[in-house]
């Protein structure tokens, strides 16, 4: 899978073992963030990097680290078809897939341990849309997304 992953200063210790393990489990990977951890790169300028590769189909899913996470999911759910949810545990990062349908996580270098990051990253990469639920419920979820999709069809630009 194609993966852009990024991160600023707060998020770089995080994000480069992200990577690491997503490199190892054979991941096609896309730094599109600080690369330099002596370097400065505020999360406003790379999370819409990110965005656009989800937004053009050049990656299949992003994730983005800062210090707490919100940062980056705000920036990143300003654009059409992105669906960021920030995530501090493992239970939160795969439901983000299974009920959102989330194609961006965003979490928080301050808060996340690497060990957990990993769990996170694993478990979301993992799930699949409505997996898990019976099929009345598997109906609920599409129809809530087709109902995302008409609000963000009415409120968003493409670019």
């Amino acid at each position: 899978m194609k993966i852009v992953i990024g991160s600023d200063k707060s998020g770089f210790s995080l994000k480069e073992e992200l990577k690491k393990f997503l490199v190892e489990q054979g991941h096609e990977v896309d730094d599109c963030g600080l690369t330099d951890p002596d370097g400065f790169k505020p999360f406003f300028e790379v999370a819409p990097v990110a965005a656009r590769k989800i937004q053009n189909k050049e990656a299949e899913r992003a994730i983005l680290v800062c210090g707490t996470g919100a940062g980056m999911a705000i920036i990143a759910n300003k654009f059409k078809g992105v669906y960021a949810v920030t995530v501090e545990g493992s239970y939160t990062s795969r439901m983000s897939r299974i009920v959102n349908q989330a194609n961006v996580i965003t979490m928080g270098g301050w808060v996340v341990a690497p060990q957990q990051g990993v769990d996170m990253v694993s478990r979301w990469l993992s799930a699949s849309f409505t997996e898990g639920f019976p099929e009345d419920r598997q109906k609920f979820l599409c129809g809530a997304f087709e109902k995302v999709a008409m609000i963000e069809e009415a409120n968003f630009r493409d670019q």
